[in-house]
């Protein structure tokens, strides 16, 4: 593995720790503040084969989704985040996606 590729999952790996209770962030945003805003992709396969000790359910898709690759799959992932007090619709995604989006720049 690259230098830069270990530090990009490095950073990765310190925004996850710090996504407080209850709030979500996207792969695109954290991507982004890792340095590389089209880098959502890379995002997603560290949080498959990351640090399971590491709150990965609180990492969605820009639409609020639930990733496909979720260790027990997408409603594994919703029951978790519901837990945190974090509301769906009925399609499966985050229902007020905007408010609970987690902005640790403005934090």
């Amino acid at each position: 593995m690259s230098e830069d590729m270990a530090g990009f999952r490095d950073r990765v790996s310190v925004i996850v720790s710090q996504i407080p209770h209850g709030r979500v962030m996207t792969y695109g945003q954290i991507a982004a503040l890792c340095g590389n805003a089209r880098a959502a992709r890379v995002v997603g396969g560290i949080a498959h084969f990351g640090d399971p000790n590491l709150p990965w359910q609180r990492v969605v898709n820009r639409k609020g989704g639930m990733a496909r690759g979720y260790y027990g799959g997408r409603k594994t992932q919703q029951r978790e985040l519901e837990s945190e007090g974090i509301v769906f619709d009925a399609e499966g995604h985050i229902a007020d996606l905007q408010n609970v989006l987690w902005h640790p720049e403005l934090s």
